[in-house]
């Protein structure tokens, strides 16, 4: 009997596989590739399947951090109560979702992010991000006001969503540096911001504005060494 030819059928190129092969390409290399050909190369792709998706490696760049974005609101919508949540909670459970996914990448994140002496490149990968993130919290923003019947009231969605997108780049650089277990002071940080921002929202007393601080405080400065005790 004569030998069955075997064939190794070619793996379908989707967007997803393109987004693990070029993360595991720059943690392999610690650089971003050279050029679209030597990575379809490498990658047993052509070219043309990789334009398919993407017109460059900086569109892929972008697109990792709308997945990061897509895969945590994914999994907070997939929690059955999310509905019911106030808009301060479906705020809370996406910040905390959202860092748990960049504490999964984390090597990546922070190499993504300080590949470029220059902040302003590392932040144009965020752009689709900022749009994702603005529009996230205008819908909680238009929502909060759909329930305050004076005008006067109602607070502008475009000065709210971009201060959530403030806060966001804010939680990020902390959670960068942070250096605790399992990054629970990120966590006391997400905590503490999403609460100050829905207390200024609400035109509430300014308590946990004041709380905010007096921790960061602690935090930048409370290792400075203290007076001795007599």
């Amino acid at each position: 009997m004569s030998a069955k030819k075997t064939t190794t059928a070619k793996q379908t190129i989707t967007r997803d596989t393109i987004i693990s092969a070029y993360m595991e390409y720059v943690l392999e290399h610690e650089r971003i590739p050279k050029s679209v050909y030597k990575f379809c190369k490498d990658h047993k792709m052509t070219e043309a399947e990789f334009y398919t998706f993407f017109g460059s490696f900086a569109g892929v760049q972008q697109e990792i951090w709308n997945s990061f974005f897509d895969h945590s609101m994914q999994l907070a919508h997939n929690n059955k109560a999310y509905e019911q949540f106030s808009n301060q909670e479906k705020m809370l459970t996406f910040f905390y979702t959202f860092f748990e996914i960049l504490t999964a990448n984390r090597s990546y994140v922070l190499f993504a992010l300080q590949e470029h002496q220059d902040m302003m490149k590392s932040l144009n990968q965020l752009k689709g991000l900022r749009v994702h993130i603005k529009e996230f919290a205008g819908d909680l923003i238009e929502d909060a006001n759909q329930e305050k019947n004076l005008k006067i009231l109602k607070q502008p969605v475009s000065i709210f969503s971009e201060g959530a997108w403030l806060q966001t780049l804010f939680i990020l650089k902390y959670w960068m540096e942070d250096t605790s277990a399992n990054f629970e002071k990120t966590d006391v940080v997400i905590e503490k911001s999403v609460r100050a921002i829905f207390d200024v929202f609400q035109t509430t007393p300014l308590e946990s504005v004041v709380d905010f601080g007096k921790f960061l405080w602690k935090e930048r400065f409370g290792s400075a060494q203290r007076p001795s005790q007599n």
